[in-house]
This record gives C-alpha cells, structure tokens and sequence, in this order.
C-alpha cells in the first residue's frame, strides 16, 4: 500500500503539488526521522550503560593488581630452626623477631601493634625459601612479602587518616610504624601476580584466581568433549536423515524450548540425577562439565542445524550425482562446508556456559577451595563461583578482587566471541 493513487485510466496524472500528497510526505519523514533518532538513543543508552559499569569495575578493580610488599632481613638463626624438621620450626616467632629488629623503640605493647603489618602467609614465604635452600640457615635472607590487608588499603588510600582514630581498622600507631617504613623505602607496590598465580585464602592479600582458572578450564574440557559430538551428530540427524514427521517436529520444538529454559533448571537436574542418583564427586569440574554440556546442547544443535540449511542444494544434488552415498555427501561435501558456522556456534556457546553461576551454585561448585585442582574429579571453583565468593566475603580486600575478577571474566569472553567473529569471517562462504 502506497501514498499515491494508482491510475484510474481516465488519462488523469496524480497531482504531486497536492497540499494533501506533500502532508502525507512530510508526515512520513518525520515518522523516519523519529524512528532514526529512536534508534540512536537505544544505541547511545546501551554504550553508555555499557561504558559505566566498565567504569565502575575499573575504578574499583584497578587497585587489586598491584599488592603493597615491605621487604624484610630476616636472620636465620641456627637456634631457632630446626635442622631436622625445617617446616616445623617456629616461623611466627622469627618474624616477629625480625619487626623487633625494625622497630627498636618499641616495647612489648608496641610490637603487639605493629604485628600485623605482615600478611599472615610471610611465615610460610620464608619457611619455603629455606626449605627450598636449607644452606641459607644463619645467614640474613633479605625477602619482600605481602602486607596484610588493612595495611595494603592504608597504602593505596583505602583508608581515610583522618577518620577519628576509633573509627578506623588501624589505629595511630600503627599508621606512624607503616609510614616509618615508607619512609626507609621498604614499601613497594609491584604488579599483583599473586592474584593469578595463587588460589583462594582467607586473606584478600593472598587469594588469587588460579584454582578458579584450573576448574574453569577442566568443566569447559568436559561441557566441549560432551556438547560438541553429541550437538553435532543430533543436529546432523535431524537436518539430514530424520523423516519429517510429528516425532521429528516435536524433538524441534522441545529443543526450541530448552534453549530458553533457566540455567537454574539444569542445575536442579544435575542435582537431582549426577548427585543424587549417580552418586558423582559434588562441586567437581566434571560434574559443572555436564551440567554446562546440557544446557549448550540446544545452542550447538540449533546453530549446527542452521550453518547446514545454508550450504546450497546444488552441493547435495552435485554429490549425489557423481554417485556418493547419502552419508558421503553428508561428512565429505556438506558437513565441511558447514563447519565455520557450527565452530563459530560452538564458541558461543562455550563463552555462555563459562559464565554461567546458577547451576553451578546448586551442584556446590561454590566451596571454599585453597588449592587448584589437578583432576577433573575434585572439588573447585569457577570464575563466576569464584566472583560470587569474593563477593560475599565481608573483608574489604575482597570488593576490588571481586571487580577485578570480573574485568578478568569479560576479557575471557571478549576474547571467545572475538575468535567466533574471526572464524566466521575467516572462513565465511558467500554462495
């Protein structure tokens, strides 16, 4: 339907200067005008929200990848390590005899303060350093170690001096020996690999993401050696060789369906059938990998389903010309040519499953893990589990780890659509 009248075959020409043709015009200019200027507000709206919480995650994150260290001399006296059980030596005493040392004009109660500068993992840095070199016993070993937390917000201005003293976690003293320190140049603020070198602690100094990145890596091993042959076959199945039919139809629309259920969902199956039932490991990364690979199922098979409906009817007929078996046109001329889109799918649906927490929270892939697991089959945590933890812990350090674990998630998943988007494009076929 159009603004003109068409012909009526009386020789009559439509009066383009009409006053009611010219109206119907400027009325739809500005109906596209409007929609135009609709568009860039959702446009501009999305990258400004889009913008301000990279904002926010980055002002806050930003400090958690550097850590404030002091560097220590700390003497090794034979007389307090024990030759025969090096581990098992008094390390907290030596440390505090080593701040002694630092601050002689302090007395017992003023030692007692400034105990805490150190992180509560110092001890174990030392001790692994002499194990690791048992000839360094009576020797002085000048070592850097983190700084407990308080004193890291304190360096990096979390913490206001100016705050009355009894409103704030520390007190004057303890402000006066951490400046006495700067003051030496014992304090630095080197890059924070701790936080992906070491995996989760009780102290925000000394938790890290690397268990996370471990678990992460063994449940997307599992969701892909799973979701991967069983999407592709059953897509393959149902676009190539299965008869159309009521059965068929309602296997499509019920995978339709279960790509829109909540992931919550396939945790409650998980719960209910791997653990329940099976009996599997709880809060292991293989059983997080099959929960992810039934929930990736119905985006591998639809996008499968998809990247082989656009590989032209010329190919299949061609084949079958030439004398090729329905399965040879299927694995040798189809399926080749359709594998772009299936991988760029297969991506996808990775970076949506590594984000995923819901099911991995009901199946208990939300513990508190100290170390990064070694086999598919223990117990870990995932960076959005792990995120969700950090997130929950009530000591300060943890809300810029938390961001920056976040900013680490996105960067993760910008780089799996940004290989889909480069694969795509890469091997793209225009028939």
């Amino acid at each position: 339907m159009t603004d003109i009248s068409p012909d009526t075959g009386t020789g009559n020409r439509f009066d383009w200067t009409a006053p009611a043709y010219r109206e119907r015009v400027r009325k739809r200019r500005r109906g596209e005008t409007w929609l135009r200027i609709a568009g860039l507000v959702s446009i501009s709206l999305a990258i400004g929200f889009l913008l301000l919480m990279l904002v926010s995650l980055a002002t806050t994150g930003y400090k958690a990848f550097t850590q404030t260290h002091v560097t220590l001399a700390v003497k090794l006296d034979p007389e307090q390590i024990r030759s025969d059980n090096i581990a098992g030596s008094n390390w907290r005493q030596i440390m505090q005899a080593t701040l002694a040392e630092m601050f002689p004009d302090l007395d017992t109660a003023g030692l007692r303060e400034v105990r805490g500068i150190l992180s509560d993992g110092a001890q174990f840095m030392v001790r692994d350093r002499v194990v690791a070199d048992p000839s360094l016993i009576g020797t002085t070993l000048n070592i850097t170690v983190p700084v407990s937390d308080p004193f890291d917000q304190l360096n990096k201005g979390g913490i206001d001096r100016n705050t009355p003293e009894a409103n704030r976690r520390l007190n004057d003293a303890q402000i006066a020996a951490f400046d006495k320190l700067v003051e030496q140049g014992l304090i630095s603020t080197p890059f924070n690999w701790a936080l992906f070198r070491n995996a989760d602690s009780r102290f925000p100094e000394l938790a890290g993401l690397k268990g996370a990145f471990i678990g992460s890596i063994y449940l997307l091993l599992v969701c892909f050696a799973i979701a991967l042959p069983v999407g592709i076959g059953a897509a393959i199945y149902l676009e190539e060789f299965a008869p159309k039919n009521r059965f068929s139809d309602l296997i499509e629309i019920n995978i339709n369906n279960l790509a829109a259920v909540p992931s919550v969902v396939f945790g409650l199956l998980a719960l209910a059938v791997f653990l329940n039932y099976f009996g599997l490991m709880r809060g292991s990364p293989l059983v997080g990998g099959l929960t992810l690979a039934l929930m990736s199922l119905p985006t591998i098979i639809i996008a499968t389903r998809a990247s082989l409906k656009a590989v032209p009817p010329s190919i299949r007929e061609a084949a079958l010309g030439i004398g090729a078996s329905r399965q040879q046109v299927v694995f040798h001329h189809v399926l080749p040519l359709a594998m772009p889109g299936i991988m760029t799918g297969t991506i996808i649906a990775m970076a949506q499953a590594i984000g995923e927490t819901a099911p991995l929270l009901l199946i208990g892939m939300n513990a508190f893990i100290t170390a990064a697991p070694s086999t598919p089959f223990e117990s870990a945590t995932t960076l959005p589990t792990q995120i969700f933890i950090w997130a929950d812990s009530p000591e300060r350090g943890f809300v810029s780890r938390t961001s920056a674990a976040i900013l680490v998630l996105l960067a993760i998943l910008v780089m799996l659509n940004g290989a889909a988007i480069w694969l795509r494009r890469r091997f793209e076929r225009r028939w």
